[in-house]
């Protein structure tokens, strides 16, 4: 049991929070639209696959980022740089969870299972944008973007233009708070000469394309539900949702980082799930 949590610890299995609500969005709009029956086989297979990627990758950056997450005192409480768990072990259950999310891609459908390659290849390449552009944050959003898109193909095995715009919300409402987060470590970056947003243009430039991110995911979220035809049940979520953007910047400023992991955490967390629970509320009522 120890070892179980050691390696939830190791992928941030919490902050699962962030992209699955996403995807159980694209599924329920999927069978919504084609009016599909529910099924617990694809439900389950799809929530798996969004697991199974998702520790891939986090399992994957944590092995890359080993040297430096011993070197910077923020990270250096992380399970590889105490030894809890080696790099080794944490490059074997890459690789485990990305066959596994093959396979389980597999029995999904054929779109799923074709594409299945080229979404390992961003979530795990994400890892690396960090030694070479400032733009990273942005693959970051574009790797949790996959998930409702991914689940909404999962049902319907077609792309849409409404989960697509979902994809886009998360996108930049993704990077945005990335780049909150990386507010953190700018001296550190610097000296190991890593590339972020807040490195390259400073804490309060960076915060301004933080903001112009959340706008424009709020702007593909408030698109998605003209287009879509939605109730108020899911403009409540959007005020919602809306109002954690507003809120993480309230209280985040370029000389006080005191409050970032509320912001990064909690606001997140908040707008995520309440957005979901809103917008599937809507689309099974209506």
């Amino acid at each position: 049991m120890k070892k179980v949590k050691n390696y939830l610890s190791l992928v941030k299995f919490s902050h699962t929070i962030f992209a699955m609500p996403f995807a159980f969005i694209g599924y329920v709009l999927g069978i919504k639209i084609f009016s599909f029956k529910f099924s617990i086989l694809v439900f389950l297979l799809v929530l798996l696959c969004m697991v199974l990627a998702r520790s891939a990758a986090m399992a994957f950056n944590r092995y890359l980022d080993r040297t430096f997450d011993s070197k910077n005192p923020r990270t250096a409480i992380r399970e590889i740089p105490r030894g809890i768990i080696s790099a080794n072990q944490a490059l074997i259950f890459t690789i485990v969870s990305c066959i596994l999310f093959l396979i389980t891609c597999y029995f999904i459908n054929a779109i799923c299972f074709y594409l299945a390659p080229v979404a390992l290849l961003v979530v795990l390449g994400y890892s690396y944008t960090k030694r070479f552009t400032p733009l990273c944050h942005l693959v970051l959003g574009l790797g949790l973007s996959l998930a409702p898109i991914g689940a909404y193909l999962a049902v319907t095995g077609k792309f849409d233009i409404l989960p697509l715009l979902f994809s886009i919300a998360v996108i930049f409402w993704v990077s945005g708070f990335d780049i909150i987060y990386a507010l953190q470590d700018v001296e550190f970056d610097q000296s190991q000469k890593l590339y972020s947003i807040p490195v390259w243009l400073g804490r309060a430039k960076a915060l301004h394309i933080s903001e112009l991110f959340h706008l424009l995911s709020a702007a593909a979220v408030i698109g998605a539900g003209f287009y879509g035809h939605f109730s108020w049940l899911y403009w409540v979520g959007v005020l919602i949702f809306g109002g954690m953007l507003i809120y993480q910047h309230s209280i985040v400023k370029p000389e006080d980082l005191k409050r970032v992991n509320i912001a990064f955490m909690t606001a997140n967390g908040i707008a995520s799930i309440v957005f979901a629970i809103f917008v599937i509320a809507d689309l099974i009522l209506n």
